[in-house]
């Protein structure tokens, strides 16, 4: 078996200097997000969701980015699941989106709250029906018996839904992260990585600086 101390990777792709980055973050954000998409990255949408709950517990799990813009980033899950629950107790949380393919890391820092309604039933209906049905069969997050009373419970749901629409549960849709803290990281060599971070200043305005690495 080998040494897990001895992995390790060297990085040279690209630089990240404060001349070429963008004024605002999600400028800079939408700017990576499509060299992202053109280097065909599998599940590229794929981020780490990191909450904190009233007992100052933290969670990580990674759930899939379903939507930006100035506002923030999207993302759906079941509200009464662990990082719902937590998200309910403490709206402070934490995003990572990974690109290893690229060398890039972007870590966003903001506050989370539930989107409209209309939002989440327009999401909800552009799903796979499999997955609307899965939606409503699985308690997120619950001690359950076995894979075969899941699976059940699917199928009880598929008939009841048979010969009409699959509604949206009240239990299930969106959530979007207002950010007020978004760090950049590019990979470098000798481990002198590049990373500039975006703050949200009281004045509603955008500054970034450069952290060390």
């Amino acid at each position: 078996m080998s040494n897990i101390a001895d992995i390790r990777k060297e990085y040279r792709l690209q630089t990240l200097l404060e001349e070429d980055v963008s004024i605002h973050p999600i400028q800079q954000f939408e700017k990576w997000w499509e060299q992202a998409i053109e280097s065909k990255i599998e599940e590229v949408n794929a981020m780490t969701l990191a909450t904190v709950n009233v007992m100052g517990k933290p969670s990580a799990r990674t759930v899939l980015l379903k939507g930006y813009d100035n506002n923030g980033f999207i993302f759906f899950t079941n509200f009464n699941s662990r990082k719902g629950m937590d998200m309910e107790e403490n709206p402070n949380v934490c995003l990572v989106l990974f690109w290893k393919e690229l060398e890039r890391q972007i870590r966003i820092e903001g506050i989370v709250k539930k989107i409209e309604d209309t939002e989440s039933d327009i999401y909800f209906h552009s799903r796979p029906l499999l997955s609307r049905i899965g939606a409503w069969a699985s308690p997120q997050s619950k001690k359950i018996a076995s894979r075969e009373d899941l699976e059940k419970i699917f199928v009880e749901f598929e008939t009841e839904f048979s010969e009409k629409e699959v509604t949206r549960p009240p239990h299930w849709g969106g959530y979007i992260v207002q950010p007020n803290k978004i760090e950049f990281w590019q990979g470098r060599p000798n481990r002198l990585h590049d990373r500039i971070e975006y703050q949200l200043e009281e004045n509603n305005q955008w500054q970034f600086c450069r952290l060390a690495p």
